[in-house]
């Protein structure tokens, strides 16, 4: 098989015009829930003005809206857009990034923000950054001990806390 520098589908991944009808579809279901959402609290006009879904009913209409002639222009289209919208090697870099992230924000529920947000920091540190495990241990105990102290103990603001913050009684 010959090279002939065109991206194809199979090497390319995912292309422009199939996030351009994932997204379009996505938002087409939010502006449905939205107008839902907005005809139940009343989208109408009562004897003292519009009623509390009047404008939102009306931007999900918008957004309903747009994003079918959206979908509907990049299905029929005779050139669809079949360029790559990400390569492979820089969807896998986002990967690295995105799946440690979505560990983090679900470990801050049962470990906590402090602890999780140490882990998260070191473990980017040592994996992604390479630097000595000592680096490593000094900055992710010692970032979270004064992000504690500063919110929790200074400015009394109460964030997601695990069992080592209850354990200390906070």
């Amino acid at each position: 098989m010959r090279d002939t520098g065109e991206p194809t589908e199979s090497r390319a991944g995912v292309t422009y015009r199939t996030m351009d009808l994932v997204v379009a579809a996505i938002l087409m279901v939010v502006g449905a829930i939205v107008m839902k959402n907005s005809y139940d609290l009343g989208a109408g006009w009562s004897p003292t003005g519009p009623e509390s879904g009047y404008f939102p009913f009306y931007i999900g209409l918008l957004i309903l809206v747009s994003s079918t002639m959206t979908l509907l222009i990049t299905f029929f289209t005779r050139k669809p857009d079949r360029t790559p919208f990400v390569e492979r090697e820089p969807f896998f870099r986002i990967l690295q990034v995105l799946i440690p992230s979505i560990i983090f924000v679900l470990a801050i529920r049962y470990i906590g923000i402090y602890v999780a947000g140490g882990l998260f920091i070191a473990f980017f540190m040592w994996w992604l950054g390479k630097y000595s495990l000592i680096k490593v241990v000094m900055v992710g105990v010692l970032i979270p001990l004064v992000l504690f102290l500063t919110f929790e103990v200074w400015f009394l603001v109460p964030l997601p806390k695990g069992p080592v913050e209850s354990f200390l009684g906070y």
